[in-house]
């Protein structure tokens, strides 16, 4: 329901933030370390959030990062794992360290985390080891997509800036000025005319 909330920190609590946004309060449960990582009150502050619904419950969780938010849904999907037990996960386990420790079958590092025993990192290890491989497989294809993408706007961008007259040299010593992630081959022209005619 709410990707993410942006808007000014308001109060900061062992397990929740509030964050103004548009005039609404909204409280945010989120592990403590990313708490502390927040910053001041009164700053402008960017949430991602999970909407959790429960029979007894409607609560917002909230992570610093894309990362974090999709390791907590990850740990809802395991089974005899809440949201809390979750947040106490992220609390204590970065989510890169978390999936290496999932993909390598290792109960050691799971279960110095405080309430995680050998059957629940077991458990843990069964449920999630397919969907982690599976998203790290749809993660590199993007990778993969991004990178062509971006090879075929240099190579357009090059070949039209030496048809106007430019030498590949001094044209890829003003691509090294410009970071051209994203940007439409027209852009990257206008912003290297503009370098190579002062």
């Amino acid at each position: 329901m709410y990707a993410y909330i942006k808007g000014k920190l308001e109060q900061k609590a062992n397990s929740y933030v509030v964050i103004e946004n548009g005039g609404i309060g909204y409280k945010i449960y989120m592990p403590i370390t990313s708490i502390e990582k927040l910053g001041a009150i009164g700053i402008e502050v960017k949430v991602f959030t999970h909407y959790h619904v429960r029979e007894d419950a409607i609560n917002l969780y909230g992570f610093l990062s894309d990362e974090e938010l999709k390791m907590f849904e990850l740990l809802l999907s395991v089974s005899g794992i809440g949201a809390r037990s979750a947040m106490g996960i992220l609390a204590e386990i970065s989510p890169s360290n978390f999936t290496l420790a999932i993909i390598t079958n290792d109960v050691s590092k799971l279960v110095k985390i405080p309430g995680i025993g050998a059957k629940t990192a077991q458990r843990m290890i069964l449920e999630l080891k397919d969907k982690l491989k599976t998203l790290q497989a749809v993660n590199k294809q993007e990778q993969v997509k991004v990178a062509i993408i971006e090879e075929e706007t240099f190579s357009e961008s090059l070949a039209a800036l030496q048809m106007l007259g430019y030498n590949r040299k001094e044209i890829e010593k003003v691509f090294e000025k410009i970071d051209i992630k994203g940007l439409k081959v027209e852009d990257i022209i206008k912003k290297s005319l503009i370098i190579l005619g002062k």
